[in-house]
């Protein structure tokens, strides 16, 4: 293999970094940037990612840098497997996370159009993680132990050939270090805050963005607790996400949390806190990472969980129901929601396998 890099710029400090890391370290890098955005779509000169800022901040880097620079076409791509996704998880009750499933079907693919382009062999990002060979010859991820920012969750459903060929640069620093090669290097955008919320909803109103642009207009519904006895009318299901306190819209005499969503009678049920705990929770459309399903079926061990990004994980163990993978906490865990990914590791801290749970 070469030592040709395409590099996913992002117009941000950390994927400027990785650019100058790998070249210092003597790859030919090149610099790729997504193009997600239709005309007409969320504004994207305010979007928090790949907006036209962060564009401009990318070629100035890559100017910076020295190194030949390509803007890919991913705008359908985009739209279909992260917007039109996003929409419809909503329309049904669940809560979608549409970064893990970005990284996989558009970003992954935009980095290897342009590494095809370049003739380059490997493709690098900023996250904060490495990649580990197996004994197993397989490939996964897992975070360095200095590491304090954790993106091994967004990267679960990486696929073993995209694994293959992809760098990881910052996986052993921490993001003060970086900025500081970012200072010290002279790169322009150093300082530069990181991205946060939904790319595609900067103002973070779900409900407005999903009526504007998929006509899904907020349906009024019923609050019902448990048993099925109404509490109140809620302003439509799109509002509200399973663990959800504040924002109900009306007291009801103690605290009170969304339990379930039920989009067929448009019905938020309520309960307590001590009503969003469960022990078990099922996940589909599983991607295997560091074992095979064969490989988790044989040894009948203790695995780790989580059930959504900032979740500190809970000791499990596996099954299957089908294609589905079957998750039992040995303690229970609080608000498991339907469209939210479930990532499994094991006790080396590597990515087992990720998935999207279905219900607890």
């Amino acid at each position: 293999m070469s030592n040709k890099v395409a590099v996913g710029l992002s117009g941000g400090v950390d994927s400027s970094v990785v650019a100058y890391l790998l070249k210092k370290a003597g790859y030919e890098v090149y610099g790729v940037t997504m193009d997600i955005w239709n005309k007409g779509d969320v504004d994207a000169s305010t979007s928090n990612c790949l907006g036209a800022r962060d564009k401009e901040d990318a070629i100035k880097v890559a100017n910076a840098l020295g190194i030949p620079y390509k803007i890919v076409d991913v705008k359908d791509k985009f739209k279909e497997n992260v917007m039109d996704y996003f929409a419809d998880a909503y329309k049904n009750g669940q809560t979608p996370n549409p970064c893990t499933l970005c990284n996989r079907m558009v970003k992954w693919e935009a980095l290897f159009e342009g590494a095809k382009y370049f003739g380059a062999d490997f493709v690098a990002t900023g996250h904060y993680a490495n990649i580990r060979k197996l004994p197993n010859g397989r490939y996964t991820i897992v975070n360095s132990q200095s590491a304090t920012k954790d993106q091994t969750y967004a990267l679960c459903n990486l696929t073993q050939e995209q694994l293959k060929r992809t760098l990881l640069p910052l996986g052993s620093y921490e993001k003060d270090e970086v900025r500081k090669i970012a200072i010290d290097a002279g790169i322009e955008i150093a300082k530069k805050p990181d991205s946060m919320e939904i790319c595609f909803i900067p103002d973070g109103d779900y409900a407005g963005y999903l009526e504007k642009e998929y006509g899904i207009v907020a349906k009024r519904g019923k609050f019902v607790d448990v048993d099925g006895k109404v509490l109140g009318e809620h302003r439509g299901i799109v509002h509200y996400t399973v663990g959800q306190r504040k924002g109900l819209g009306m007291a009801f005499g103690k605290p009170m949390f969304v339990k379930e969503i039920r989009p067929e009678s448009d019905e938020v049920v309520l309960s307590d806190n001590d009503g969003l705990f469960s022990t078990r929770v099922l996940a589909e459309k599983i991607n295997f990472m560091a074992e095979t399903r064969e490989e988790i079926e044989n040894v009948h061990k203790e695995y780790m969980a989580k059930i959504r990004y900032n979740h500190k994980g809970g000791k499990c163990r596996l099954s299957f129901e089908g294609e589905n993978i079957v998750v039992e906490f040995l303690e229970p865990q609080r608000a498991s929601a339907p469209g939210q990914t479930l990532v499994v590791y094991n006790e080396a801290g590597e990515v087992v396998c990720g998935g999207q749970i279905i219900r607890s």
